[in-house]
């Protein structure tokens, strides 16, 4: 589930250069509302509740930047998309950011014109088959029918990991992992690839989630995060550090059950800084002196957003792994605030 390659990337560019020109952080406070790329639906990613209220690790990202901005952390529009639409959508302005699992890549980053603001998710690209089929590796995966997204960073990383194995496949393509899902189940595919995040949100929903294996190999890196379009550097600074803020927040120890103590102030500078109760972050940033407070609020720090949704008291059972902070031997690594 990631990124639209190189098709049509002229046309993107164009389109995010023409938006760019415009004050985003004005626009949507003049609006009211942050407008929000995510997913179609991938749960514990980002994906509506019976009530259509979308919920989600991806989706919290949005709610901490609407928080900051606009002070209510259900300001926002939330805008599915698909791995073909997403860039065209962010482009045109139609969204204002994109937060879904969509890797960080050079040519997005260059040629398509986007700023990719951080990392919310260190992931690789993985492989899931029915228990049934007496696999236990890709390489063994010759001539196996495989479903993938089309416009996404899997279906490049597929061709080439056969390649240099020198083994074949047949794609079958797919639009959403919705779709993704019902044509594995009904054996249209003998392999799912996507996100190994993605496979284990997947195979969650399953009817029999042990009937199926997700394979040993890890395939790619994909550096998973949100974007913004290149030109407008206030408005990713306000999306950089909101992510950030809820990174440092779990490295300092500022959660929802205590951030309310700590905003009366501490003997942490650093922890002040972000809390607002010292300096003038806020102010550098054009918000207000609680807006990392508000972030932090709206669903909780990094960890607390991790394991609420996609954690291993969860159906999707994600282990921290890369996603640890650096103190925890993980990649996870704010910049410091001051």
């Amino acid at each position: 589930m990631k990124k639209s390659v190189f098709l049509g990337a002229l046309t993107v560019a164009g389109l995010a250069a023409g938006v760019a020109a415009a004050g985003t952080l004005d626009d949507v406070k003049a609006r009211g509302k942050l407008n929000c790329g995510v997913t179609t639906g991938l749960v514990g990613f980002a994906a509506p509740d019976a009530n259509g209220h979308w919920e989600g690790f991806d989706v919290g990202v949005c709610r901490a930047v609407a928080a900051a901005v606009l002070g209510d952390k259900d300001a926002v529009e939330f805008v599915p998309t698909t791995g073909k639409t997403r860039f065209t959508a962010l482009a045109s302005g139609e969204i204002d950011m994109l937060a879904r699992n969509t890797t960080w890549t050079f040519s997005r980053d260059v040629d398509l014109k986007f700023d990719f603001i951080g990392v919310n998710y260190y992931d690789g690209q993985g492989f899931m088959a029915p228990k049934a089929l007496g696999v236990s590796s890709a390489k063994e995966l010759d001539g196996a029918t495989v479903c993938i997204q089309t416009g996404t960073t899997t279906e490049l990383n597929l061709a080439d990991f056969f390649r240099s194995n020198n083994i074949s496949y047949e794609p079958v393509p797919i639009e959403t992992n919705a779709e993704g899902q019902q044509q594995f189940l009904a054996g249209a595919c003998d392999v799912y690839t996507t996100d190994a995040s993605g496979l284990a949100a997947t195979r969650a929903t399953f009817e029999n989630p042990g009937d199926y294996v997700v394979l040993p190999e890890i395939i790619s890196k994909e550096p998973l995060g949100p974007l913004v379009r290149h030109g407008d550097n206030e408005w990713g600074d306000v999306v950089r550090w909101s992510l950030n803020a809820l990174v440092a927040a779990e490295e300092l120890g500022i959660t929802s059950a205590n951030i309310a103590e700590l905003s009366a102030g501490t003997n942490n500078p650093e922890i002040n800084r972000i809390l607002g109760t010292e300096g003038t972050l806020g102010e550098m940033l054009g918000l207000d002196v609680d807006w990392a407070k508000r972030a932090i609020m709206a669903g909780g720090n990094y960890g607390e957003l991790f394991e609420k949704n996609i954690g291993e008291s969860t159906p999707i059972g994600l282990a921290r792994g890369l996603n640890a902070q650096w103190t925890e031997g993980g990649l996870l690594y704010a910049p410091p605030f001051r």
